[in-house]
């Protein structure tokens, strides 16, 4: 609490920490008033947030969480500068709500209108490390993975079968294709990987 109320940005706290569609004047908060996907994740974003605050056990604690949020908002709204703006503000909200999810047990709470999933743990035949996941259920779908110091956010696309997500950086182009438990996963200059989901610790 102390370190709270040092804080200037505690003043976030007391107010809703969704956007004001009505107020906005900021480039890349408008750009979410008026994307339908951008808007749910922004929505479900601010329902995490909220339960965060609300969890005395999060890693890391309420105190830090409001701060954090203070400036995950200043590098979202960064966004407007770069050539991919509506990617940006994606990989943007994806992170932060795989951040919030693995922090706190509240957050992952089953609420019937959530939007998110995850952090799912998935060991896939291969490769030597673990890759977790949190989904973002918005239209289109987005999926965050993230593996030792790499991590991607992919993009649902169309898929005779099941939910696949594909998306690239400066490495080349990603796949995640999951059917039930079936689930394949390839990364650049790899072949398409089995995996299996593990419990998360």
């Amino acid at each position: 609490a102390s370190l709270c109320a040092a804080a200037s940005t505690c003043a976030h706290a007391a107010s809703p920490p969704g956007i004001d569609c009505a107020k906005t004047r900021v480039s890349v908060e408008k750009l979410i008033c008026r994307d339908p996907q951008l808007t749910q994740m922004d929505i479900e974003l601010t329902r995490l947030y909220r339960l965060a605050l609300t969890d005395e056990r999060s890693v890391p604690p309420p105190d830090k969480v409001i701060i954090d949020q203070q400036f995950w908002i200043d590098a979202r709204n960064g966004c407007a500068s770069g050539p991919e703006q509506k990617m940006c503000i994606i990989r943007s909200y994806a992170e932060r709500a795989h951040q919030l999810r693995q922090g706190s047990a509240i957050v992952r709470t089953k609420d019937p209108d959530r939007l998110t999933e995850g952090p799912l743990a998935f060991r896939c035949a291969g490769f030597n490390t673990l890759i977790t996941a949190t989904f973002f259920s918005t239209q289109p779908g987005v999926v965050y993975l993230k593996w030792a110091n790499t991590a991607i956010t992919l993009s649902q696309v169309p898929s005779d079968s099941g939910t696949r997500y594909t998306g690239k950086d400066y490495q080349g182009n990603y796949s995640f294709w999951q059917d039930g438990n079936a689930v394949l996963f390839q990364k650049p200059g790899s072949r398409e990987m089995s995996c299996t989901v593990e419990p998360v610790s």
